[in-house]
């Protein structure tokens, strides 16, 4: 799990601009998004899958492990973000 630092707070249209340059990033890596929830992206790189879900102002990663790495550096070239390390509880519910 990531934490984004938006750098975008307090402009009226910040969260607009600010999905709008997360998305074009994602695509630009090759993601599709999905077709249900506009905020799941998905790739298959050599038969391994990633996926990436935006929640608010955090990115939750699942995927294999080596891609997970991989995308979290090219993320914290890109963005100003905070590794959150594992996650343990999403939205009230304990996650293992």
């Amino acid at each position: 799990m990531c934490r984004l630092k938006r750098d975008l707070y307090g402009l009226k249209q910040a969260p607009h601009a600010w999905y709008t340059r997360i998305d074009s990033y994602f695509i630009g890596l090759g993601f599709t998004k999905s077709e249900v929830d506009v905020n799941l992206y998905h790739i298959v790189v050599e038969g391994k899958p990633l996926i990436i879900v935006i929640y608010v102002d955090d990115l939750i990663l699942t995927g294999d492990d080596q891609l997970i790495k991989s995308c979290k550096e090219d993320l914290a070239r890109e963005l100003e973000m905070k590794d959150m390390g594992l996650m343990n509880y999403f939205l009230g519910m304990e996650v293992w």
